[in-house]
């Protein structure tokens, strides 16, 4: 069985990939020993928004008085929530599987193994008794929960973002190992929902690689509805459901009914015969050129695997910019300059592009303008007693740089930003564009109108 693309990996790098080498004539195998979505489909993006909106809705009925509207006894049902959830990941994985097939692509529900790459490139891969010939191979295997040694953890039946997405029963209390933005979702999910929850994070402050200043606004508002952080402690040991910490020489241990543990995620870079190709190996995945090839021109590399950007619709793209190079398209190579990063809590944060912190430690001169949310009238409307924040950086010139947002719908805005850090847009250029009224989105260009010259 000859193919000109092979691809060991069905989530968001691995099925763009093959529907748009399908799409574009290319005979495609797709293996995926687990379900087609990958971790983000089955175990990460959607069902945790899933989730998460359900107890954005509960929130939202539970505060109706706020717009005058009456809705008294509000409750949930977890099991029901849970069973919604799941709904939701069958739909998705079920119009993935179609476009499989609409494409032309054979997908192979099983282990993937590299057998070799022979002296004119073709490469052997082995899945059961069936073996497969390939002219290109894009590994897209993704990531994995990092599970640090700490003492006692093994035996204590603490949740990954895994087993907590399968719970039917509510904790009363729940200490998260872990203030990224994984442990800060989860955070204020079991919030919402009533749980007691403890935030633990090493580092001085939630969220790394985002804006300190509005992490620290994020963890503020969370403060105020219950949610205890320690931060700057380590974890040094697990007894049962007791967590031991310690900062600058004092110990607090910490009591809850679960434990979950979201310390990160590294690529997965064995158990399927990587080792066999000999490809250059950077920062624990696989090494890349902006083509996206490893050290070997006909294989490829994306996703989580490349331990660059373990964020789903970079995956996306870097599948586009593989398959483009692959078909001999234009391509003018993977930009990871206006790559958004999302936290869906309830207000949402969002950025792009450069954060003050990464400019001040490079030493670069930079800009920053900022209003508050309040300062859009839909804002207003629709977010009572709600607090946010919009921040803009710009380059000496006025070029946009980076954006930051904390409040609704932040998600939906920070495209535009990205838009116009990718294009190199200048202040003037953006605030041109005609914003319709009354729209959230208008504070982007309000928060710029005084360097629109």
């Amino acid at each position: 069985m000859k193919y000109d693309l092979a691809i060991i990996g069905g989530g968001p790098a691995g099925y763009t990939a093959a529907e748009r080498a399908g799409a574009n004539g290319l005979s495609c195998v797709l293996f995926e020993k687990e379900s087609l979505g990958g971790v983000c489909l089955n175990e990460g993006c959607i069902p945790t928004k899933t989730l998460l909106y359900s107890a954005k809705v509960y929130d939202t009925v539970r505060q109706a008085s706020k717009y005058a509207v009456g809705a008294e006894n509000a409750s949930f049902d977890l099991p029901r929530i849970i069973a919604r959830k799941n709904k939701v990941v069958k739909k998705l994985v079920a119009g993935i599987r179609m476009k499989m097939t609409e494409h032309g692509v054979l997908t192979v529900n099983g282990e993937a193994l590299i057998k070799g790459r022979a002296t004119d490139g073709t490469l052997t891969i082995a899945s059961g008794e069936a073996l497969y010939e390939a002219e290109h191979l894009i590994l897209c295997t993704g990531s994995e929960p990092v599970v640090p040694p700490i003492p006692g953890l093994d035996t204590s039946g603490y949740w990954t973002s895994r087993e907590v997405l399968q719970t039917k029963e509510l904790p009363a209390s729940l200490t998260i190992i872990g203030g990224g933005v994984i442990g800060m979702e989860f955070a204020s999910f079991f919030n919402s929902l009533g749980t007691t929850v403890q935030v633990v994070e090493m580092l001085d402050e939630i969220l790394n690689g985002m804006d300190k200043e509005l992490a620290a606004l994020l963890r503020a508002e969370y403060t105020k509805r219950g949610v205890n952080f320690y931060l700057g402690h380590k974890v040094t040991a697990i007894n049962g459901t007791e967590t031991t910490l310690e900062k600058e020489g004092e110990t607090v241990t910490l009591q809850a009914e679960k434990i979950l543990l979201s310390v990160g995620r590294r690529p997965v870079t064995k158990g399927f015969g990587l080792e066999t190709l000999g490809v250059d190996i950077f920062r624990h995945g696989v090494k890349v050129n902006e083509y996206m090839q490893t050290s070997l021109p006909n294989v490829y590399a994306c996703g989580d695997i490349t331990g660059y950007s373990l964020l789903a619709h970079t995956a996306v793209s870097e599948a586009e910019v593989a398959v483009n190079h692959i078909l001999g398209k234009p391509t003018n190579g993977m930009s990871y300059k206006a790559i958004p990063g999302v936290l869906y809590t309830n207000p949402e944060m969002a950025g792009v592009g450069a954060t003050e912190e990464q400019l001040q430690a490079a030493g670069k001169p930079y800009r920053v303008t900022k209003i508050p949310m309040s300062f859009s009238g839909r804002f207003v409307a629709e977010n009572e007693m709600g607090n946010g924040i919009c921040k803009i950086i710009l380059s000496e010139d006025n070029t946009i740089i980076g954006a930051h947002l904390l409040g609704n719908p932040s998600s939906e805005l920070i495209i535009i930003a990205g838009m116009a850090i990718e294009k190199e847009m200048k202040a003037s250029e953006l605030t041109a564009f005609v914003f319709p009224h009354p729209t959230t989105g208008e504070i982007i260009k309000e928060a710029l109108s005084g360097f629109a010259i």
